[in-house]
């Protein structure tokens, strides 16, 4: 058996027998004196097991502990291990989360919310904040053109979310080149391409909205309820797009790939509907659908010489008119 079962063996056969010896305790665990000290050492000082030796029985039990509840009444208070506890592997898996999440968290504010998870799952290891770090620093990951959130929007946004309230944010077009006050009802953080999102209803244009988090000017909560709008509708009307674009008009795309990007292509998931067909000659044909084109001209210019549009004739002519666009900044 692992260490946390050999934590709750423990505790089961003190708690069923009252007191256990050292010899008894080997030999149901079946680990060596060591180990078993080791494991004894660990549930006194990391998970507050009041285990203590009793001479008279010669064997460990628990030490009763008087706690005091309402008026100040004294009473006896049994000792549990935490209802959820990890592995070893697990705890590594969730330090590592928690690694990913500073990734997504420039500005600090989901991180300091779990600082004290993170110290109990370095005192769970056994680990000093020194080796903890070391721990961390194998494993790297890397956003590349993130777009930092001001801390204080993000905990608004974050909390009216969870109140279910509504906010009022002042949001920047980038589009437009302008700024605009408009009460909303959030539904949903989306983070996307080292991006935060929020889906939302918005009142003054009484529909479902996307906005950027770093767009956001201001934020503020309000008293007010936030609109219910059922989750499946939300999906349908903004998940249906390419990329980060929602919108109801669906349009389908038709790629081929070039035998190279191909060896790529064939294992990156566009879109989760879309459809591969592999050619004979080492070439992939994609199909996709989409609603805004933005973001699907932006990753075909990525691929270059290596993808052609076979159809909508629009798309086509569009990314024509990009390449040449880009080919004109090179003009002698």
């Amino acid at each position: 058996m692992d260490r946390t079962e050999r934590f709750y063996k423990i505790e089961m056969l003190i708690k069923s027998r009252g007191s256990v010896s050292f010899a008894a305790l080997m030999d149901e665990l079946e680990v060596s004196r060591a180990t078993l000290k080791r494991d004894l050492d660990y549930l006194r000082s990391r998970m507050d097991a009041p285990i203590v030796y009793d001479r008279d029985s010669n064997g460990y039990r628990f030490e009763q502990v008087t706690t005091r509840g309402a008026g100040g009444k004294a009473r006896e208070a049994s000792h549990e291990l935490p209802g959820v506890w990890f592995s070893e592997r697990e705890i590594h898996a969730l330090l590592t989360l928690h690694h990913l999440i500073q990734g997504l968290d420039s500005a600090g504010m989901l991180g300091r919310h779990l600082a004290p998870l993170l110290d109990k799952l370095h005192g769970m290891l056994g680990t000093s904040e020194g080796e903890a770090r070391e721990l961390i620093r194998r494993v790297r990951i890397v956003h590349p053109a993130q777009r930092p959130v001001v801390g204080k929007f993000f905990e608004r946004v974050a909390s009216a979310l969870l109140e279910r309230r509504r906010l009022q944010i002042t949001y920047y077009s980038r589009s437009k080149q302008s700024e605009s006050k408009r009460a909303v009802s959030p539904l949903r953080l989306v983070h996307y391409r080292s991006t935060w999102y929020l889906d939302a209803w918005c009142h003054e244009s009484d529909g479902l909205r996307r906005f950027a988090l770093d767009a956001l000017r201001d934020a503020e909560g309000l008293t007010q309820r936030a609109k219910d709008v059922a989750m499946k509708t939300v999906e349908a009307e903004l998940d249906g797009g390419y990329g980060i674009y929602g919108g109801k008009d669906v349009k389908q795309a038709t790629l081929m790939f070039s035998a190279e990007a191909a060896q790529w292509v064939a294992n990156e998931l566009w879109h989760p509907r879309q459809v591969l067909e592999p050619q004979a000659d080492g070439r992939l044909r994609m199909k996709l659908p989409y609603t805004d084109d933005t973001e699907l001209l932006m990753d075909l210019l990525r691929h270059g010489p290596d993808v052609r549009v076979e159809s909508p004739a629009a798309l086509r002519n569009k990314l024509q008119q990009r390449l040449q666009a880009a080919l004109g900044q090179y003009a002698a």
